[in-house]
Parts: C-alpha cells; structure tokens; sequence
C-alpha cells in the first residue's frame, strides 16, 4: 500500500469554487521567473495583496529558508527574519486571511502559542480590513471596482466583495509607505454588475494597475487572458500591458484546465512578469497546450494590430495573410443590436410581415411588422450569414475552450435579434452560399478560434480573417494554397479544428 499524503492546498485547488485558488505546482512556475539570487536577500520584501489559500507566502517561505541557511544558521531566527520582515500579505475575505495565515503560522492566530512564528498581534503580516463599497449616487456603482450597489449593499452577514487593495485611489498608503521588490499573486477576476443574465465585469485589471503603482521589481499575477483583445472593459488595460516596455513574459494556457483543474474559465488564463531591468517592445510568449510548449519572442503589437495574437503559430500564418493586404471580414460584421431588437424581446407575434430569429429554443423565430425594423433596413431583403454570439463550449472539453456556435443563412424578408451577429450580407444566395463554404474552413475557424477569449462574439473576433472573391465556393485545399502554408503550419491548423457539418440548414459543429 501506498502512502498518500496530498498536499491541502492541492486539495483546495482543485475545488470548483468562486475563489480560484492556485495549485502549488503553479504557484512555484511564477516564482521560477524570478532571479535565483533573490532567495539569498534576506532584504527583500515580498507582498501577496490578495491572498486566499496563502500559497505564494508559503512556497516564498520555502525558498527563502533554503537560500538564507548560511546568512542565518539558526532555523528558528531564519524564520522568524522571513515571515516577519519578508513575507507580507493582504487576504481578499475574512475566510480566506483565516486560511492564509493556517497555511503560512501553522496557525489562524499569529499571535498563538501554536504559531511558528509569534507576533504581537493575530493577523501576523496578513492583513484583512473589511471595508464599505463607496456608492455613486447617480451610477449605484462603486467608484472604485464598479460593483452594483443592489447587489453588494446587502448586509453585514454577506460578503460585501469590497477588496481594500483596489478601495483607495493611494495603495502605499495600506503598507506605510514600505517598499516591496516582489509582488505576487492570483487576484479576484470580475464581479455581478447587477445586469442581465448575472452579467460580470472584469477587475482583474484594477488589482494589476494598483500594483503597478507601488512600483515593484517584479510584478507577477495569473490573470484570465481575455485582455489580450481588449473589449468589456479592459481596452484601456490592453494598451497599457502591451506598451509596457517591462512586460517580459506571458505563459498563456488556453485550456483553463490546464492551470486550475477544478475551475471552467472561458478564454483561458496566463501569468506574466514585470520586470523593471527590462526595457523592450518584444516580449517571450509561451503557449502552453497538448503537453508541450510553444515558445517565441516577438513584437508585443505588429502588423498594425491594437491587440495581441496568443498563439505563435497562428502568428505565423497571420503573417502571411498581412503579405496579400486584403480587406478583413470584421469591416462586413454588423454592430450590437444589428436590427434593433434585444435578446429579451418578446413582442414577436405568430403571424406577420418580417420573420425575427431569436434565441428561444435555439433558432426560434417570430414575425414583427417592417416599420418595427429600425436598424439596417436596407439589409432586410438581402441575404444574411449570422453566428450566434454566444460561443460554445464541446462537451467533452471541461477545459473551456470557446468555439463560434450557431452559424446560418437568414433569407430575405428575415432578421435576427442580438442573440444573433451578422457577419456579412449577399444580393443573391450563390454568395451566400460561397461565404458559409468559408466559414466551414478550418481555415477561417482557426483564425476566429484566436480571438475568442470571452464568451461573446464580437466583430474583433473576424479581426485577422481576409475577405475573399465569393463568387465561387471555398476549401482548405485552396486558402492553403493560397496563402503558402507549410505542412507544418496546415498539420496545426488540421489539429486544432474540427470539421463543421450542416445540419437541419444550419451549419454545426460536428
């Protein structure tokens, strides 16, 4: 028999939960990109403003036991240097600062006999404040994470969510002023903003920028790695990472699995480090994905983009296709609300002039009267190729990769709701026909698959997709030609995407 002795915060890890607690194994990967000589100053300071199972202190303890042996001999003056006058953390709940500071004294109370290190107060150097959300009065809003006052002002007994590292427009001002060379950690990701369907606003990137300003050597944090084409929020947050000339590394995991196993994370998540000794505008991206690593060093923005491609390899054909200086199909994909009428409309009749797509029972319809249309009439005896905007998830990839889902043809005298984007219009149902022979291409997919990295489609996600002749049906066969693609590069692109089949008219995963 086999002795097993899991390690608790593995357990913990691997909990589907709100609260995303990282996996040692993890947790030692980001602290691998740090310079080794680090773990033999004992001046050092490192901080984890948002501490949940207290897995970044510890494993830094760890380190830092090892490396100071023969500055400090002694076990217990070691450790007692580290954890009071190293190790800092702030806990983002009450529960979770509890949990931390187990992980770290051997003891919710630092204070305690029990603790292997004794501090004057229970806390020890892991801080929790709860503290009031600071209302808008007009918004409802907080002005500072944005959190719906009608969601979150709901008592003592509930958790507020109000996380004091990103509650004050001066962060140094929570440690006094101290100086901290490392900052790590794995923050809260989004709140409710009290919209339809439990929608959630990204506030990853608040806890990032409040960071920054405390200006630390080395920044590293796992975030989700949907800031990489912007949008909900975070254009602003894109920008800013992707002019950073310190921005040195991004380990992306497309499949969240692959990094917390017990969570579902479309669009999946990467860490990065900040490094304030480096000063380029080309930073190491290394893709992780099928038990191998992909690893490139390149511009953080070219070929004129706004936004960042995740994976080198589609880099790589991208490249190509720029070469051709084609128009993109994002510059045919209709806005939001492409006919003005909302997901949740409901004043369709049975019987009338214009039949309306919705998304009741998947590709249901109704009739509204033409007058009612009062967005992109012109369009509405034209033939429409749309997609759904919600993406999709296969079912046997709990990893949360994100695919396009329903894509159809809309005939004339027919539009859709906002359940639906219209990716372009056609005269006449030949081309029509030609453009779906196209979106069937593994080809097109894979260049859609990059960009998805929320579960909305969006008309960035046909950002690096070039415009074709349709006036004759397309192929892989002929796109690979077209654009010279090694057979390394097609053997990718064969790999990743699977083949799509119609079905009851509509084109479907197959």
């Amino acid at each position: 028999m086999i002795n097993y002795n899991p390690d608790v915060l593995s357990c913990l890890a691997n909990l589907s939960n709100d609260e995303v607690f990282t996996p040692p194994e993890i947790a030692n990967r980001m602290l691998d990109l740090l310079p080794k000589e680090i773990w033999s100053d004992s001046k050092v300071k490192f901080l984890d403003p948002f501490c949940k199972s207290g897995v970044f202190l510890r494993e830094i303890t760890k380190r830092l036991l090892e490396g100071l042996s023969e500055e400090i001999p002694d076990m217990q003056e070691r450790l007692d240097h580290i954890l009071h006058h190293q190790v800092y953390g702030m806990a983002i709940t009450e529960l979770t600062s509890l949990v931390s500071r187990r992980s770290l004294y051997c003891s919710k109370d630092a204070s305690s006999e029990y603790s292997i290190s004794r501090f004057d107060e229970a806390a020890g150097n892991i801080a929790f404040h709860e503290i009031p959300h600071t209302w808008n009065e007009s918004t409802g809003k907080c002005i500072y994470c944005g959190a719906s006052r009608e969601v979150y002002e709901r008592g003592e007994d509930k958790e507020s969510h109000a996380y004091q590292f990103i509650h004050t427009d001066n962060p140094k001002e929570l440690f006094n002023n101290m100086k901290f060379d490392v900052i790590i950690g794995n923050p809260p990701y989004q709140l409710d903003d009290g919209g339809n369907n439990a929608s959630a606003t990204p506030i990853y990137n608040l806890f990032v920028e409040q960071a920054k300003k405390l200006s630390p050597a080395y920044l590293i944090m796992i975030i989700p790695s949907r800031w990489y084409c912007g949008g909900r929020g975070l254009d602003s947050f894109r920008e800013a990472m992707l002019t950073d000339a310190h921005l040195k590394l991004i380990y992306d995991f497309q499949r969240a699995k692959d990094c917390f196993p017990g969570i579902r994370n479309g669009g999946g998540i990467c860490y990065f480090l900040l490094d304030s000794h480096y000063n380029s505008s080309d930073v190491c991206i290394i893709n992780h994905g099928n038990d191998k690593n992909i690893e490139m060093i390149r511009p953080k923005l070219e070929f004129g983009f706004d936004f960042f491609i995740r994976d080198s390899r589609v880099r790589n054909i991208v490249s190509k296709i720029m070469q051709q200086n084609e128009d993109k199909v994002a510059s045919r994909v209709f806005r939001q609300k492409p006919y003005g009428f909302r997901t949740n409309f409901t004043g369709y009749t049975k019987k009338g002039e214009v039949k309306l797509y919705t998304k009741k029972e998947k590709c249901g319809y109704g009739y509204v009267k033409r007058e009612e249309i009062l967005k992109n009439e012109e369009t509405i005896d034209k033939w429409k190729v749309v997609t759904s905007r919600s993406t999709s998830v296969p079912e046997e990839d709990n990893g949360q990769v994100l695919r396009m889902s329903q894509t159809f043809i809309v005939e004339p005298n027919a539009v859709v709701t906002e359940s639906y984007i219209v990716i372009d219009v056609f005269d006449d149902r030949a081309e029509a026909e030609n453009f779906m022979s196209y979106v069937k291409t593994k080809f097109f997919r894979i260049l859609c698959q990059v960009m998805i990295v929320s579960p909305d489609v969006s008309k960035r996600t046909f950002n690096l997709v070039p415009l074709q002749d349709f006036s004759h049906p397309w192929t892989d066969e002929m796109l690979y030609r077209k654009y010279k693609l090694s057979s390394d590069e097609i053997a990718f692109i064969e790999s990743m995407i699977r083949p799509m089949e119609y079905s009851r008219n509509k084109l479907r995963v197959g």
